[in-house]
């Protein structure tokens, strides 16, 4: 869900004689410094981006370019544009597929992978490369994790997005390391439609400002179309700025019910203890942070897109930075951590590759391939989206009405029942008068 820099302070009941006491103390702790030269005062220092262990976006973009480049045979790359009210915003999707002749093949299991969604959270693009290239077989997972991944990636269709919002990159870059939002001031983890705009008592601002409106942002637009057209069977969105595994939701303190909720959940927590050394947070993400959020991505997959099994993970986090030092905040520092993140992330995730294909099996156990049997609300969603992709309209799909369709369709169901209902009584009843007749 993206950690906010905001720290929650509790306070326990005091008496007035004690607040007295403290605020005497305060004025008296002021006046003592005022009257010593300003020049002694000290500036906690803020910690500037390593360029030494991170790419800057055009050299890690450039980079992922290359990588494909190298391996046409197993990636494969698109760019992404989208433009609101003169703001522009293009992103990189690159898809790994073993056999590019298998692609399309609706048996495989589907991933999406979102990273870099908050600017100054450099160390998310940083693990994005570094799986691309354990995929492309350029580089390896450490021996530290024996996994055999020659089975499980024969089975999966997996998307990365790399860099979510360069905008909001390009601030960072440019200094201001705090900068979460896009290049116009967007929190694009508040911008989707799911509970949108909704405003806690805590809220701020700066650091969740939802839009005008859900997906006004051409960020969140690119990728719900994204979403839309490969319809994935998992979802991860990558932040950093605490170690957490979590599911939905991000907009209420509990989880979803039922059986896949809870196979989603022991997914989780084996990522954690077998890889993870049992560091991470595991939950909901409105139960788990202290703080809810609304308009979140991870809600919207899980919810709207119906992708079953959604999740965002938080990769690293210092409590003990400065709230004002965001860059050690959100991203390791130095070589040793630095590599330990990529390393036993890069792990996890590949773990969750095996694990995911195996939790949709026990989930379908019949079915022939990872396609499965629909309820009358996801014909409807996916109908109205093979429509818009037939005509090759790219309008959009309103979610408000999907209600009143639905609605509608049951409405006919019923009637369609209630009118056979009446004809065959009728029948019966002419079949009586016949009868009764033919006896006279």
């Amino acid at each position: 869900m993206g950690f906010r820099r905001r720290r929650r302070l509790y306070f326990s009941p005091i008496s007035p004689l004690v607040l007295l006491f403290g605020a005497v103390l305060i004025v008296l702790s002021s006046s003592i410094v005022n009257g010593n030269s300003n020049s002694n005062a000290t500036q906690i220092p803020l910690t500037p981006i390593n360029h030494d262990l991170y790419h800057t976006r055009g050299a890690l973009l450039d980079e992922i370019e290359a990588l494909v480049h190298r391996h046409p045979s197993k990636l494969s790359l698109e760019t992404f544009s989208s433009q609101n009210k003169g703001y522009l915003a293009e992103m990189t999707v690159v898809t790994y597929c073993r056999n590019r002749k298998d692609c399309d093949d609706k048996s495989k299991l589907r991933i999406l992978l979102s990273f870099g969604q908050h600017g100054r959270e450099l160390i998310t693009t940083e693990l994005a490369l570094r799986i691309l290239s354990i995929l492309s077989e350029e580089e390896f997972l450490s021996s530290a994790y024996p996994l055999n991944l020659n089975n499980t990636l024969d089975r999966l269709v997996i998307k990365v997005i790399p860099m979510e919002n360069v905008n909001g990159r390009k601030l960072v870059e440019g200094g201001d390391l705090c900068e979460r939002r896009n290049g116009r001031g967007v929190d694009l983890n508040r911008n989707w439609s799911v509970d949108w705009g909704k405003k806690e008592k805590d809220y701020d601002p700066y650091e969740e400002n939802p839009g005008t409106a859900p997906f006004s942002e051409p960020e969140t637009q690119i990728m719900r179309k994204l979403c839309a057209s490969f319809e994935p069977h998992i979802w991860v969105n990558v932040h950093s700025g605490m170690e957490a595994l979590f599911m939905p939701y991000d907009h209420k303190n509990t989880t979803p019910e039922g059986l896949p909720s809870q196979r989603m959940r022991l997914m989780l927590e084996k990522l954690n203890r077998f890889q993870l050394k049992d560091r991470c947070l595991v939950g909901s993400g409105g139960g788990s942070v202290g703080y809810l959020a609304h308009g979140t991505a991870t809600d919207y997959m899980y919810d709207i897109a119906r992708v079953p099994m959604s999740f965002t993970f938080e990769i690293y986090g210092d409590s003990t930075a400065s709230s004002k030092d965001c860059f050690k905040m959100f991203n390791p520092i130095d070589i040793t951590t630095f590599n330990r993140v990529l390393n036993d992330w890069s792990a996890a995730f590949f773990t969750l590759f095996s694990l995911g294909g195996i939790q949709m099996k026990e989930l379908h156990p019949n079915a022939s391939s990872f396609e499965k049997w629909v309820s009358i609300d996801d014909y409807l969603n996916g109908y109205l989206m093979e429509r818009k992709s037939r005509y090759g309209k790219k309008m959009e799909v309103l979610e408000l009405g999907m209600q009143e369709i639905r609605t509608y369709f049951r409405l006919f169901l019923l009637s369609s029942v209630l009118l056979m209902f009446m004809f065959c009584s009728r029948i019966s009843k002419s079949g009586r008068q016949i009868v009764s007749a033919m006896s006279l």
